[in-house]
C-alpha cells in the first residue's frame, strides 16, 4: 500500500505542475491578449485621431473653398450689378442732359423772343413820342394863334 501510496501524490504534484504551467500560460496568454488589445486599442485611438485631424483638415479645405465660391458667385452678382447701374445712370445722364439741352434753346428762344418784343416796344414808344411831340406842336400852333388873335383883338379894342 505505501507503494501505492507513492504514485497517487506524484500524480497530483505532477498534475499541480501541469495546472500550474496551464494557468502561467493561460495567464501569459491573457496578459499577451490583454496586450495586443491594449496595443489595438492604442493603434485604433491613434487611428481615430489621425482620421479626426484629417476629417478636421478636410472641413476646413471645404469652408475655405466654399467660402471662395460663395466670394466668387457674390463679385460676379455684384459686378452685374454695378454694370447694370453704371448703364441706368448712363441712360439717366443722356435723359437729363437732353432736357438741359431742351431747356436752353428755349431759354435762348425765350432771349430772343424778349429782345424782339423789347425791340417793338421801343419802336412803338419812339413812335407814339413822335405823335406826341407832333401832337405838341399842333397844339403849340393853335394856342399861338389863339394868343396873336386875342393880342390883336386886344390891340384893337385898346
Amino acid at each position: 500500500a505505501p507503494a501505492m501510496a507513492e504514485p497517487h501524490p506524484t500524480v497530483p504534484e505532477a498534475a499541480k505542475a501541469e495546472l500550474l504551467l496551464l494557468q502561467s500560460q493561460a495567464l501569459a496568454e491573457e496578459e499577451a491578449a490583454k496586450a495586443r488589445q491594449e496595443l489595438l486599442t492604442r493603434f485604433l485611438k491613434d487611428k481615430l485621431s489621425r482620421e479626426e485631424q484629417i476629417s478636421t483638415r478636410g472641413l476646413h479645405k471645404l469652408h475655405t473653398l466654399w467660402r471662395s465660391a460663395l466670394l466668387e458667385a457674390k463679385d460676379q452678382e455684384l459686378r452685374r450689378d454695378i454694370e447694370t447701374f453704371s448703364q441706368t445712370f448712363t441712360r439717366v445722364m443722356d435723359c437729363k442732359d437732353g432736357v438741359i439741352e431742351a431747356l436752353l434753346r428755349d431759354l435762348g428762344d425765350a432771349e430772343e423772343q424778349q429782345s424782339r418784343a423789347l425791340r417793338s416796344h421801343l419802336h412803338l414808344t419812339d413812335h407814339l413820342l413822335q405823335l406826341q411831340r407832333c401832337r405838341l406842336g399842333y397844339l403849340e400852333e393853335g394856342f399861338g394863334a389863339q394868343v396873336g388873335a386875342l393880342r390883336a383883338a386886344f390891340e384893337d379894342e385898346r
